[in-house]
């Protein structure tokens, strides 16, 4: 079965995932304070976690950042209160997979878990990219290109991390679109080309005539290490 680990400190916002989850036959732990969350998952390695942002002894925020900068990727959802864009922005760039604001819809939030899960089940792409000048580094997100920091967005880095992880194949746009952008978002085609097209600006040394994201006309792209 499928581990979930749900943080929240609301006893009835949890009594209601726990109950939901395990009709739809998960197994559950639970989490009502951040430092009892960070201690399971490091002990129990669920598959995924909701994570609240708002907790007692540990914020969820902080969970996250530990687990992240121990190499930990487990998939996080957070969940919050907040719905400002920068609580958002923050969550995901301290390496949440997804974030909900409350109130939500079950039927969503475990729709997003199942994306989740599948997303892990994924071909692996190595934890560190090295081609021409450039250096990428898969866990901590961060890009160089002649020494010089690359800054690239989270959708970019899993665009890039996919096609790697089917080095020599070709991956279509509607793989690549519901593997990063997941099941609830419904982007163009052409929303997978631009970030293409900047994934090209950033890392090909000739963009116009790139030697590695490489077009496969009428179907999609190829990684060529």
């Amino acid at each position: 079965m499928t581990r979930v680990l749900v943080v929240e400190d609301d006893p009835a916002i949890l009594r209601g995932l726990v109950d939901n989850l395990k009709f739809e036959e998960f197994e559950v732990l639970t989490a009502l304070d951040g430092e009892a969350a960070y201690r399971i998952l490091k002990a129990e390695k669920p598959d995924v976690v909701i994570l609240d942002l708002m907790l007692p002894r540990m914020s969820g925020y902080e969970v996250c950042r530990k687990v992240r900068s121990e190499g930990i990727r487990i998939p996080i959802l957070m969940l919050s209160a907040r719905g400002e864009e920068a609580d958002r922005v923050l969550g995901l760039d301290l390496g949440a997979d997804d974030y909900m604001s409350k109130p939500f819809s079950v039927r969503e939030l475990i729709a997003r878990v199942r994306a989740l899960i599948r997303r892990t089940q994924q071909p692996s792409a190595p934890e560190e990219l090295r081609f021409a000048d450039v250096v990428v580094d898969f866990l901590r997100y961060e890009a160089t290109a002649s020494g010089k920091p690359v800054r690239m967005t989270r959708k970019e880095f899993a665009v890039l991390r996919a096609l790697v992880a089917r080095a020599g194949e070709v991956v279509t746009r509607d793989i690549l679109l519901r593997e990063v952008w997941g099941y609830d978002v419904m982007p163009t085609t052409r929303t997978v080309d631009n970030h293409i097209a900047l994934l090209r600006s950033k890392l090909e040394q000739e963009p116009s005539a790139p030697r590695h994201l490489v077009t496969v006309h009428g179907i999609g792209y190829r990684w060529i290490p």
